[in-house]
């Protein structure tokens, strides 16, 4: 059986609601994790938020016309770095590969832009995410921060080589 997957496109700042729940849901999942609109307000206006900071946010749209999936792309040039994140898929999407068209995208960006490297932070609970990252080759790297958010989040920080360095 193919599975068609949804069509990816540049995030809108229209998108803002579709966005939040989303993200929303892919917190539901874990237990004291919580999405609290105050928290992000990059998704009052997700598609100027990227631009404005020289990235890019793209979305999958689901069947119901909501987000399926999503991922943005910002530089840190003082790393030489693309750093990723809102990368979250509704359950029905995961595994299909539609994850993997998203970070394509991601990586095309990082290579047209000279980047040396992508790098992450991940949430210490979504052990299923870091799965996905070690398999496109991203490694953990030591030490974790915490967000002093209302779900008192740790998260993990995850590194991708792109080019050999010195």
């Amino acid at each position: 059986m193919t599975t068609t997957l949804p069509a990816i496109r540049p995030a809108r700042d229209a998108d803002s609601q579709a966005l939040a729940r989303l993200i929303a849901a892919s917190f539901a999942e874990y237990p004291n994790c919580v999405f609290v609109w105050d928290e992000f307000p990059e998704l009052q206006a997700p598609a100027s938020h990227f631009a404005g900071k020289g990235g890019r946010l793209w979305v999958a749209e689901g069947p119901d016309g909501g987000i399926a999936a999503s991922l943005g792309a910002t530089p840190v040039a003082e790393q030489n770095a693309i750093e990723i994140t809102k990368v979250y898929a509704a359950p029905a999407f995961r595994g299909t590969g539609l994850a993997q068209v998203l970070f394509a995208e991601a990586m095309r960006f990082a290579q047209a832009g000279g980047f040396d490297e992508m790098m992450l932070w991940s949430d210490s609970r979504f052990a299923r995410g870091h799965r996905f990252y070690e398999k496109l080759g991203f490694r953990r790297w030591p030490g974790e921060r915490y967000l002093a958010d209302v779900s008192a989040t740790w998260e993990y920080h995850f590194r991708l080589r792109l080019r050999a360095g010195p």
